[in-house]
């Protein structure tokens, strides 16, 4: 019997194959053989054997013994025999976990499972496909799965930056390249005489009907009579001090500068002032008339500038820049401005005149203006001495020089109380873009907001009034229109060539008891309202502070509209100190229309420097006529706050409309008192409430033909050095408005003195201030529709009915306004004769008067101040005849 030898077990499922290290060193044969020499495969019509039913192994040729594979050992991976590419599908182990010889496809060669898991889509980036993560364990594959050694990776990562920097480089500077110099041949700069040619243009002045002419502005030189110098014609100081103003490194830059490029889109960047042009590029801007804030108009600019440097010298490049850019007083070029600033030829001016007219080219629309003109003059002599174009000695010596009147500078269609108008348009239109400079080149048309009958009337108020009045007084009256914030009327003064050029309409001045109302809407704000009771005896001490009525007049108890009325220091001081606090009075006069800053000066004090002092409109407050007949205008709109505005409309020459503010958009304003609209105007009508007694019961400020209106009226206090109470004012005011017009009116003196009047009594405002405003307001509402103030829901207690009418007298203690009671008395046409009830000869006796020093900062509320003398029934009160 023959012994039979036990076959090869067959593995249980899920168990690896014995390995037979045995059969691995056997010789391959047939397909394995073939396969792993590198010899032919089978005919491709050779026949296959059929595969065996699923689950069954093929049957061995006779002889054949089974190959049972195994795990590689070191050294032993040649001699693994190879699989073919259907023997799992003939071994029934296609979904199994074993491959075809019979191994676990994710067997222990990590390099072999993780390709398989990487093809099947199953790897992990996370799984490190090395034993250990690799080398340091950092792990990475090359292109056949195997791990990157660390100089294969540094490889990679500079291949990754090599390309990241070809792509920079391309990117930032061949294509700019490129692109400058396809630029560089397509442009070309405009000549000096070309640019001179389209710079001679008169700019037209319009009324508000947009028809009739306020005049024209003919720029110097406009007669065909400008001069171009050449360059040797150029001084050295003249250049010295240009390049101080505008350009240190004139001489050494190629056209731009790379840093003044960058600060200036650091600046636009970040919001702040300041650009980066050179000459050159102020050359080119000038040249092509083209200010637009873009990316396409700077590479542009800074193209010609860098052509204009190659094919021309920098005497000749100067020499165009002076030639052609503006200095202000409608001159271009540096002879024309020498002309109309000094009266004289470039080439004489000395270095304090050529540094006063390098210092104008950044604000040429501010020429007029003393304080710019010291300042920029003061900026280029500094910054001369600090490139050593000047010493030290010399600048300490030198003093701003004077100029020649304006009206010998240039022909001029525009001349007395208009010129302010004209400078005011200019401003304006400055800060939408639209400089002086670019408007003149343009040749526009500029309709202004001006109504020619009220600008008229104003003129025509002032004169009658003022005429026999001492010369030391100024005055300024501006009218405002509530429905659409257009300025009507503009009286800054007389605009004379002796000198008397200063624009009072828009300076700051103290606005006394004006300023009340404002107290009045923040204790609206606060839910209280005219009948609110308060103690309105006189004097009373608010924090070791005393404060006085006029006259040291009575009022206990007092409503708020009886205070008003009357003017009564004491309570609005109790209320603003006691109640609403003076940040709330300062944030109602901003809402109402007072600006944070008014030409430069703040018009109300700063957080640490508020105190009661502004319920009395003294101290630090400081307001200017226009924004004080724009704040009352809020009041006459209902509440509806819109910005004052000197310009309607900018057309070109041919009628091109550039930009409109009369649109309904444009003047559709916004509530200023509350975002409620009904609640600002419910706000806004109680102020009109309380304000129209005031103008109601005095004769000589209610409006003709009992048209509705109201105003309040404001005096200053004057305050000597000697601490002594002064019985004298240094401004007066009157500010009152109807539903079609806002007006404020301000006589002073321009100075912290006492002002006067030609009888040579104390003005107050409804004085010559209150009859400058009744004049105008009856010219210019005579003829128009009797428009009536708005009925408002009361706010707060209601105030009791008035009580029942008193003799002379006593109204005379009691009801009258302090506020009309210290204004002057009903002065006639003829300044020089008295009302027909007053004894001009009878001398009362004088009132009792605190001879006490007065407390600091006690200035500022028009009813500190006795009665003015010469009313009719006053004889009694008076201090003076």
């Amino acid at each position: 019997m023959t012994e039979q030898r036990p076959g090869p077990r067959r593995p249980a499922p899920g168990e690896h194959p014995p390995v037979d290290r045995a059969a691995r060193r056997q010789p391959p044969t047939g397909h394995q053989a073939m396969a792993r020499s590198g010899g032919e495969a089978p005919p491709r019509g050779a026949r296959r054997p059929a595969p065996p039913p699923g689950g069954q192994r093929p049957p061995r040729r006779p002889g054949e013994r089974p190959v049972v594979a195994a795990a590689a050992l070191p050294g032993e991976a040649d001699q693994r025999e190879p699989e073919l590419i259907t023997h799992r599908a003939y071994n029934g182990t296609t979904d199994s976990g074993f491959d075809g010889d019979g191994h676990d496809r994710f067997d222990e060669r990590p390099e072999r499972n993780g390709n398989r898991l990487h093809e099947a889509g199953l790897h992990d980036a996370n799984d490190d496909p090395t034993p250990n993560g690799g080398k340091n364990g950092k792990g990475g594959k090359g292109k056949k799965g195997k791990a990157l050694t660390p100089a294969q990776r540094r490889k990679r990562r500079w291949k990754i930056i090599r390309r990241s920097l070809y792509a920079f480089f391309g990117l930032f500077f061949v294509l700019p390249a490129a692109a400058f110099a396809i630029t560089y041949f397509l442009v070309d700069v405009p000549t000096p005489e070309e640019v001179a040619e389209q710079q001679a243009k008169v700019v037209t002045y319009l009324y508000a009907d947009g028809e009739t002419e306020m005049g024209r502005d003919i720029p110097a030189g406009g007669d065909g009579n400008r001069i171009l110098l050449k360059p040797h014609e150029i001084t050295p100081v003249v250049k010295h001090a240009v390049y101080a103003a505008e350009d240190s490194t004139f001489e050494t830059n190629p056209g731009f500068d790379i840093t003044g490029i960058l600060r200036a889109v650091y600046n636009q960047a970040t919001g702040g002032v300041g650009g980066g042009s050179t000459i050159t590029q102020q050359y080119i801007k000038v040249a092509t008339e083209n200010d637009e804030y873009s990316v396409t108009r700077k590479w542009t600019e800074i193209v010609k500038a860098f052509k204009m440097s190659n094919e021309q010298s920098k005497a000749e490049i100067i020499t165009a820049y002076l030639n052609t850019i503006y200095f202000g007083r409608g001159a271009y070029g540096i002879q024309t401005a020498a002309q109309a600033y000094f009266g004289k030829d470039a080439a004489d001016l000395d270095v304090s005149e050529a540094a006063l007219l390098a210092g104008m080219i950044q604000q040429p629309g501010r020429s007029e203006n003393p304080e710019v003109r010291e300042k920029r003059w003061n900026y280029v002599m500094d910054q001369m001495v600090a490139n050593n174009w000047l010493s030290k000695a010399e600048r300490e010596a030198a003093k701003p020089p004077e100029l020649i009147p304006l009206e010998e500078a240039k022909p001029d269609t525009i001349s007395g109380p208009k010129k302010y108008i004209q400078q005011r348009a200019m401003q304006e239109l400055a800060e939408k873009g639209y400089p002086e400079e670019k408007l003149r080149a343009g040749g526009y048309r500029i309709h202004l907001t001006i109504d020619q009958e009220a600008q008229e009337a104003a003129e025509r108020a002032v004169e009658e009034v003022m005429q026999g009045e001492p010369g030391e007084l100024k005055e300024a009256l501006v009218a405002v229109d509530p429905k659409t914030g257009g300025v009507l009327a503009y009286y800054g003064g007389p605009y004379e060539a002796d000198g008397n050029q200063y624009d009072w309409a828009s300076a700051q001045r103290n606005p006394g008891s004006s300023f009340k109302p404002f107290d009045l809407v923040a204790l609206l704000r606060h839910g209280k309202g005219l009948g609110e009771i308060y103690d309105g005896s006189s004097p009373r001490t608010f924090g070791g502070r005393e404060v006085r009525n006029s006259e040291n007049a009575q009022c206990n108890p007092c409503t708020v509209a009886e205070a008003m009325r009357r003017s009564i220091n004491t309570v609005f001081f109790d209320i603003v100190v006691n109640e609403v606090g003076p940040k709330a009075v300062a944030d109602a006069a901003s809402d109402a229309g007072i600006p944070e800053k008014g030409d430069g000066v703040n018009p109300l004090p700063t957080m640490d420097k508020l105190d009661g002092n502004i319920s009395i409109g003294g101290g630090d407050i400081m307001v200017s006529p226009l924004h004080m007949a724009s704040a009352y205008a809020t009041f006459a709109a209902d509440g509806i706050r819109r910005e004052p505005h000197f310009v309607a409309k900018l057309t070109t020459p041919d009628g091109e409309v550039v930009f409109d503010e009369t649109s309904e958009v444009a003047t559709e304003g916004e509530p200023a008192f509350s975002e409620d609209p009904e609640e600002s105007k419910r706000i806004a009508g109680n102020v009109t409430k309380s304000l129209i007694p005031v103008v109601q019961e005095d004769s000589r400020l209610a409006c003709a033909g009992g048209r509705p209106c109201a105003g309040k009226t404001g005096t200053h206090q004057y305050e000597d050095q000697s601490g002594m109470r002064v019985d004298e004012n240094s401004e007066a005011w009157m500010v009152g408005y109807t539903p079609q017009v806002s007006a404020a009116v301000w006589v002073g003196s321009g100075a912290h003195k006492p002002i006067r009047n030609s009888q040579n009594a104390p003005i107050y405002g409804s004085g010559l201030p209150g009859q400058i405003w009744k004049t105008f307001m009856d010219a210019y509402l005579e003829g128009k529709p009797v428009e009536q103030f708005e009925e408002v829901e009361p706010i707060g207690r209601v105030e009791p009915p008035p009580p029942p009418p008193q003799d002379d007298a006593s109204q005379v203690e009691t009801s009258e306004a302090p506020e009309e009671s210290e204004t002057t008395e009903p002065e006639p046409t003829d300044p020089s004769t008295p009302p027909e009830d007053e004894d001009p000869d009878v001398t009362a006796p004088e009132l009792p008067t605190n001879p006490g020093p007065e407390p600091p900062g006690n200035g500022g509320g028009d009813d500190e101040n006795p009665r003015e003398p010469g009313w009719p029934f006053d004889r009694q009160e008076s201090n003076t005849s």
